[in-house]
């Protein structure tokens, strides 16, 4: 399929060039000692990821261990409760082990790093999810782990923050700035720069100096490429309409890669949060513009002097002033249409599919399951397959505390 000039028969080869770029987005902006060590990750990932027993290791791994493939559940109740003949779908990355997507490239990530002969791995978290998936990869492999956490995060997400130390994660509490995901980052790189000899930084999300963003999309693509084979299955067609949220992107890119090349509608859920005020969302595709932080270049909310806002989402997973370059790149293509859910609408859809479907879904799938069921409100036929990126077992607490029972 060819659209806007670009070939998607062979865009997943293509996209990211050599040096990391998705057109004008992506690359490396940083430090020349960081670089050294990029170099050496990308290398590495280069030649392990082309290797029968690396790919056979992580088939085995997923299998076994993870739970893989994760099943695609018919939406019935909710379909038939918006009453227009659409049909709700939703590929369930929740019954991935640990709770959500995130493990698909934490393994990938920490076998990388055994292969590399690295001792510790270290990571940001916002929702908490990443943080847990890498903790269980360090355990798996007998790695050391370092998990960088907002405060505010720490205290929304006190399950995970309780999952992390059991499985024998330190957990480092990061009190900067407005103390969520973006401070996460900066404190995890900041230590990473300390401590490249003998440590592996593992992004959590489709973002960060190449290779990060080729790395985790092609770990990730294993949803898509699922979600695929398993929809034509039940189904005999594609689904009309693809839907995933958009924080830094690795779900969302995990299950668009699968479907880049089909006449299929995609799109990507951004917080809108309070509302459009600068500091009340975290909808930056939507409302950002160019800009380089945390040594990428991508779409990005800034403020008066430049920098990256404060953003704000119900969503600790989302609460990110930038998105993965490949996002940006195929949101100017205007290959996925990117769109924004507000905090209402989410957490009406977080009692909607729990108390209809019997799943609870972590607050940032909750924002592709109200998306969802707009666009299914919208349609008068056809089908609507939705990532449900997480469970939502880390959320109930801080939801009855903010929200109550409705």
């Amino acid at each position: 399929m060819i659209f806007n000039n670009v070939n998607f028969d062979t865009y997943l080869k293509n996209y990211p060039t050599d040096d990391g770029f998705f057109g004008k987005y992506g690359g490396s902006y940083i430090s020349p000692e960081l670089q050294t060590a990029m170099n050496e990750i990308t290398h590495a990932y280069n030649t392990i990821c082309k290797s029968r027993k690396f790919i056979d290791e992580l088939r085995r791994i997923r299998r076994e261990f993870q739970g893989r493939p994760t099943p695609i559940s018919h939406l019935q109740r909710l379909s038939d409760s918006i009453g227009t003949g659409v049909q709700l779908y939703a590929k369930r990355e929740d019954l991935n082990h640990s709770g959500a997507h995130k493990l698909n490239h934490c393994m990938g990530e920490a076998l990388l790093a055994k292969y590399m002969g690295k001792k510790k791995v270290i990571a940001e978290t916002g929702a908490g999810q990443h943080g847990v998936a890498l903790a269980t990869a360090a355990a798996y492999f007998g790695l050391e782990c370092d998990i960088y956490m907002g405060k505010v995060d720490i205290e929304k997400q006190a399950p995970n923050v309780a999952r992390m130390k059991i499985l024998g994660a330190r957990v480092v509490e990061v009190t900067d700035g407005l103390q969520t995901l973006k401070e996460a980052v900066d404190a995890a790189f900041a230590a990473y720069a300390k401590e490249y000899k003998d440590a592996i930084y593992c992004i959590g999300s489709v973002l960060g100096p190449h290779p990060f963003p080729l790395m985790v999309r092609d770990f990730q693509s294993v949803v898509g490429i699922e979600a695929r084979e398993q929809f034509m299955n039940m189904t005999g067609e594609l689904p009309d309409a693809v839907v995933a949220c958009v924080g830094g992107g690795s779900n969302a890119m995990g299950m668009f890669a699968g479907f880049l090349n089909d006449p299929v509608d995609i799109y990507g859920v951004e917080p809108l949060g309070r509302g459009t005020a600068l500091g009340d969302h975290a909808a930056s595709l939507k409302y950002g513009t160019e800009g380089i932080m945390h040594g990428f270049n991508s779409i990005m909310l800034k403020d008066e002097n430049g920098e990256p806002a404060p953003v704000y989402s119900v969503a600790s997973g989302l609460d990110y002033p930038s998105s993965g370059p490949e996002h940006a790149f195929l949101h100017d293509l205007g290959r996925v249409k990117y769109d924004v859910i507000n905090d209402e609408e989410t957490i009406d859809a977080f009692f909607t599919l729990s108390r209809l479907e019997g799943i609870i879904p972590a607050i940032e799938s909750s924002h592709a399951v109200a998306y969802g069921i707009k666009l299914a409100q919208k349609m008068s036929k056809g089908s609507v397959l939705i990532n449900l990126s997480g469970r939502g077992d880390k959320d109930m607490d801080y939801v009855i505390e903010k929200y109550g029972i409705r």
